[in-house]
C-alpha cells in the first residue's frame, strides 16, 4: 500500500522523470537542477509576458542612447556567462520605481529609477550581472518546476485521500512563485560577481550599489510615513531581499575578486544619464505638491491639506497620518456604459449597502457618490465612493477611507477634492514637464547643504541629494568633481 511516508521519500528527480522530465546539470553552478520546463518553453513564456511587463511598468524608456547603453553592457556580461547563446533581451523601462528583474528565457529589465540611483557603469553592470545570474542559474525554471511538482504531488495525495496535504502542497507551490530564496539570491550575486570580474569591472560595485538601495528604501519609507525598514512592494528591496554582508559572502565564494584598477566608468555613465527623466514621466503623471496631473490622460485633481500623494503603477494614493485616512484614485478595470449610480451600486459595491447614493456632475463629467460603513478592527470607518465617467471608455474612481470621527471633519475637504477633478486642455497638458536628472560641477568647497536648494522637491531636499549621490553617513563631497541633482529644467 502506498502511504504518505512512501510518497515523501520519493526524490524530486524520480517524480519528475515520471512526468516526462528530470534533473540536468547546471552549466554555471555544476549543480543538478530539477527542470520540468525546457529552454524553448521558457523563451516562449518570457516572450508572452514581455508585453505585459511593458504595459505595467511604463513601456520602454524613449532615450535610445540610454536604452542602447544598457543593452551593450548587458550583452557584454551575457557573453561572459555560461549561456552566451541564450539570446538575452535587455530593456530599460520608463518607470521611476527602483527595480530590476528577469523573466524566463533571458528577458531582463531595469528601470530608469534604478539607473538614476547608480553612481557609475560598474554599479549598473552589477545589477545586470545579478539578473543574468538568475537566468543562467535557471532560478525561474526551478521555481516553476517546483510549483508544478508540488501541484502534481497535491494531485497524487488527493487521489489517495490526503486532502489536507494537497492544500499544503498548493501553498508550497505559491511560495515558489512569490520570490527568490536566500540561496538563489546568494547564487545570483556570486554569478554576477563572476561576470563582473570576467569583464573587468570592480566587483565591489555590487556591494556599494546595494548600500544605495538600502538608503533609498529607508528614505522613501520615511517620506511616506512608513517604518524605516518597510519597503514598497514594487521596490527592488522587496523583490530581491539581500544584504551587503551576503554580497560580500558571494564575492568570497566567487573568488579572485579584482580591485584597484578595475573599471568603474563614472564619466561615461554620467554622460548617459545627464538629462534623464526623474520621477513620474508623461506616461505615469506628475505629483506637484498636493496636485496630481496626468498629461497623457489629460486630467488633474488636488488632495486635501495634510495628505501626501504617492504614485504607483496602477493607482494614485494619498495618506494623512493625522486623520488616519487614505484616498485611492484609479481607473475602473472594465468599461461601463450605464449610469454612474448603477456603476457604484451594482458593479463597484454590489455586495454592500451604499448610503446616500446620488448622481452628481463634476466639471461637466457625469458622476455619482455614496458612502459605505464598516469596521477596521475595533474602529468604525466610513468609505466615500466617487465614480466619474471621463469618456465612453474610461471611468475614474476615488475611494476615501477614514474613521467616522475623522470623516466628519474631512467631509468638506473631500468634497473640494472631488470637484477639483477636471480635464486638461491640450496646451495645459503640453505645459507639464517632468523633473530631470542633471550632472553639475562640484567645486572644492561644495557641500550637500549648498546643493539641497537646487533639488526640485518641496521637502527632504538634503536627504534626497545625499541618497542620490551615495554620500552615506558622512555626507562628504570630498573628491567629487561632479554630482547629480534633480531639476525641472528642460532637456
Amino acid at each position: 500500500m502506498l502511504t504518505r511516508r512512501h510518497f515523501c521519500g520519493m526524490t524530486a528527480c524520480g517524480l519528475a522523470l515520471g512526468a516526462g522530465a528530470g534533473c540536468t546539470v547546471n552549466p554555471a553552478t555544476g549543480r543538478r537542477d530539477l527542470i520540468l520546463v525546457g529552454g524553448a518553453p521558457q523563451k516562449a513564456l518570457g516572450a508572452r509576458e514581455h508585453p505585459k511587463i511593458l504595459a505595467k511598468f511604463g513601456g520602454v524608456y524613449g532615450d535610445r542612447a540610454a536604452a542602447g547603453y544598457v543593452a551593450v553592457i548587458g550583452g557584454r556580461l551575457a557573453a561572459a556567462s555560461e549561456s552566451p547563446n541564450l539570446g538575452f533581451t535587455f530593456t530599460l523601462l520608463d518607470s521611476p520605481v527602483v527595480n530590476a528583474f528577469a523573466l524566463p528565457g533571458g528577458f531582463i529589465y531595469i528601470s530608469r529609477g534604478l539607473m538614476a540611483l547608480a553612481e557609475d557603469e560598474a554599479e549598473l553592470a552589477g545589477v545586470l550581472g545579478h539578473e543574468i545570474g538568475h537566468v543562467v542559474a535557471r532560478h525561474s525554471a526551478q521555481r516553476r518546476s517546483r510549483a508544478l511538482l508540488a501541484q502534481l504531488g497535491a494531485g497524487l495525495l488527493g487521489a489517495l485521500g490526503g486532502g489536507d496535504t494537497a492544500q499544503l502542497a498548493g501553498t508550497v507551490a505559491g511560495l515558489y512563485l512569490r520570490g527568490y530564496s536566500r540561496d538563489q539570491e546568494l547564487e545570483a550575486d556570486m554569478l554576477g560577481i563572476r561576470y563582473l570580474r570576467r569583464t573587468g569591472y570592480d566587483v565591489d560595485a555590487m556591494a556599494s550599489f546595494l548600500s544605495k538601495l538600502r538608503a533609498n528604501s529607508r528614505l522613501e519609507a520615511k517620506i511616506a510615513g512608513r517604518p524605516p525598514d518597510e519597503v514598497d512592494a514594487y521596490d527592488i528591496a522587496a523583490t530581491h531581499p539581500r544584504t551587503v554582508a551576503r554580497v560580500r559572502q558571494a564575492a568570497a565564494l566567487a573568488g579572485g575578486a579584482r580591485r584597484g584598477a578595475a573599471r568603474r566608468e563614472r564619466d561615461a555613465f554620467f554622460e548617459i544619464i545627464d538629462g534623464m527623466v526623474f520621477g513620474g514621466g508623461a506616461e505615469q503623471g506628475y505629483i506637484l505638491g498636493r496636485r496630481f496631473a496626468h498629461p497623457k490622460l489629460r486630467f488633474e485633481f488636488s488632495v486635501p491639506a495634510g495628505f501626501r500623494l504617492r504614485n504607483s503603477p496602477d493607482r494614485v494614493e494619498a495618506q494623512s497620518k493625522r486623520d488616519q485616512a487614505q484616498i485611492i484614485f484609479d481607473q475602473a478595470p472594465q468599461p461601463y456604459r450605464g449610469a454612474m449610480t448603477a456603476y457604484i451600486g451594482q458593479r463597484w459595491a454590489h455586495n454592500v449597502r451604499v448610503n446616500g447614493l446620488e448622481a452628481i456632475a463634476i466639471n461637466g463629467f457625469p458622476a455619482a457618490t455614496g458612502t459605505v460603513r464598516g469596521r477596521s478592527g475595533n474602529v468604525a470607518v466610513e468609505i466615500r465612493l466617487i465614480a466619474i465617467r471621463y469618456d465612453a471608455r474610461r471611468v475614474y474612481r476615488f475611494m476615501g477611507t477614514a474613521p467616522r470621527r475623522s470623516m466628519r471633519r474631512l467631509a468638506t475637504a473631500l468634497q473640494r477634492m472631488t470637484y477639483s477633478f477636471r480635464r486638461l486642455s491640450v496646451a495645459q497638458a503640453a505645459a507639464l514637464q517632468p523633473k530631470r536628472l542633471r550632472i553639475v560641477a562640484a567645486g572644492p568647497d561644495a557641500t550637500p547643504d549648498g546643493f539641497a536648494p537646487r533639488m526640485a522637491f518641496a521637502e527632504f531636499r538634503r536627504e534626497r541629494f545625499a541618497v542620490l549621490n551615495g554620500l552615506g553617513d558622512t555626507g562628504s563631497l570630498a573628491g567629487r568633481k561632479r554630482v547629480k541633482i534633480v531639476t525641472r529644467q528642460g532637456r
